[in-house]
């Protein structure tokens, strides 16, 4: 963006001057014409400004699901108390925290105010606003319904963001009790286990019980190649991070993770609300049923269940109805498919798919309380077992010591 200095007549003739960023001379003066200003002269004073440590900190910087709630939110507010789009985004831009969203907003602002469409200038940040978003803005702008789309999708992404919350919530317990375990375990292993395989040493103990010499390899392990053990870890988050990111690892890790106990169900509930909620959101903004599904096989967060919409998808443009190739999947419960069916049948597909994203959620809500709970006493099983083994392996050689020295004593008094 680049800065230029304009000199302008107003409707009465007289000479103003000024500054303002835009892309090229022409559009800012077709933006002072629109203005009703008649334009003089236009210089410009400053280029763009090269990509500096902070520009590049900025585009590093994330930008949460969370701070785009809070936009869709503040902006759909805006727009139904009749702000123009334009002082819409000059106000988001000065109220935002965040730096990269900020400059996005910005370039969006300059961009709408030129004549470009919001959903278009959404569109040049495939990262950050997905298909599902743009979408529903452009829906919104055709429709002449935009303040409710917007209302629409901050409701939506309020609702998702909310879910992952719950989901993330239920987990930090196991999560924090693992990591205070591993660290607690490497203390162990680094500091005390070595100062007792130095006394069983001084004592003259040469043969280990088993479980001793497991205890003291791991010790050895930890002191002498800890630098493996973190390149191993590394090398596996990676590793399974890039074969995640290719087709078919996606497609074998989406499978393993629906057939796991316990969490497999309860991934597969989040997916069918996510569904049922993004599918049901499209619809009622107007968003064509074949567009829709394609938006939601991209956004349903599982690649088994995009494979079952892209193939409903594909049966709807045969002239089929969408609940045979979904009960054929076997990813949706008899439940779910009557009830797409019946909401087909009657015209009111948005709302059956509204009522079973409540239900859904509200699945979820209750096998997230329920696996906490559950987690509880496991972690307590699976710390208590490690405790008493790191306490059986440096025990066992002591009490052989001292039935040792025992049965010497006894000797001699014999």
């Amino acid at each position: 963006m680049a800065t230029f200095v304009y000199t302008v007549k107003d409707t009465a003739g007289v000479v103003r001057t000024g500054s303002s960023e835009a892309e090229n001379e022409e559009i800012l003066a077709r933006r002072l014409r629109e203005q009703g200003f008649a334009v003089t002269e236009i210089k410009q004073t400053k280029t763009k400004k090269k990509a500096g440590p902070n520009n590049f900190l900025q585009e590093l910087q994330k930008i949460k699901t969370p701070e785009l709630a809070m936009f869709f939110r503040q902006f759909s507010t805006m727009v139904e108390a009749g702000v123009s789009f334009v002082r819409c985004l000059t106000v988001l831009s000065e109220q935002t925290q965040n730096a990269r969203l900020r400059r996005i907003i910005l370039d969006m602002q300059h961009e709408v105010e030129a004549g470009q469409n919001l959903s278009k200038c959404m569109s040049k940040y495939p990262k950050i606003f997905n298909t599902l978003m743009i979408g529903l803005v452009r829906a919104g702008e055709v429709g002449g319904v935009l303040e409710e789309t917007l209302n629409r999708l901050s409701t939506f992404i309020e609702k998702d963001v909310e879910l992952q919350r719950k989901v993330k919530s239920a987990m930090m317990y196991p999560t924090i009790v693992l990591y205070l375990a591993g660290a607690i375990i490497c203390g162990l292993c680094y500091f005390i286990v070595p100062k007792f395989i130095d006394l069983f040493k001084s004592m003259g103990v040469k043969e280990m019980p088993f479980m001793t010499q497991v205890l003291i390899a791991i010790s050895n392990f930890l002191l002498y190649k800890a630098w493996l053990a973190i390149l191993l870890v590394f090398g596996i988050k990676f590793g399974f991070a890039a074969l995640n990111r290719t087709k078919t690892g996606k497609l074998v890790f989406d499978r393993i993770t629906l057939k796991l106990p316990v969490v497999g169900s309860l991934n597969l509930k989040v997916c069918v609300a996510r569904f049922a909620r993004t599918l049901g959101t499209l619809l009622v903004s107007g968003v064509p049923i074949l567009q829709a599904m394609e938006t939601v096989a991209g956004t349903v967060g599982n690649s088994l269940m995009s494979d079952a919409i892209m193939e409903a998808r594909a049966r709807i443009r045969e002239g089929d109805r969408i609940g045979e190739p979904l009960k054929k999947s076997g990813l949706f419960a008899p439940m779910v498919v009557h009830m797409i069916s019946i909401g087909e049948e009657s015209g009111a597909l948005d709302q059956m798919l509204s009522k079973v994203a409540d239900f859904y959620e509200d699945e979820v809500e209750a096998a997230l309380a329920n696996l906490a709970s559950a987690i509880e006493p496991v972690m307590i099983c699976l710390l208590g077992g490690v405790v008493l083994f790191i306490l059986l392996a440096l025990w066992m050689p002591i009490i052989a010591i001292i039935q040792q020295l025992s049965g010497g004593d006894g000797d001699k008094d014999k």
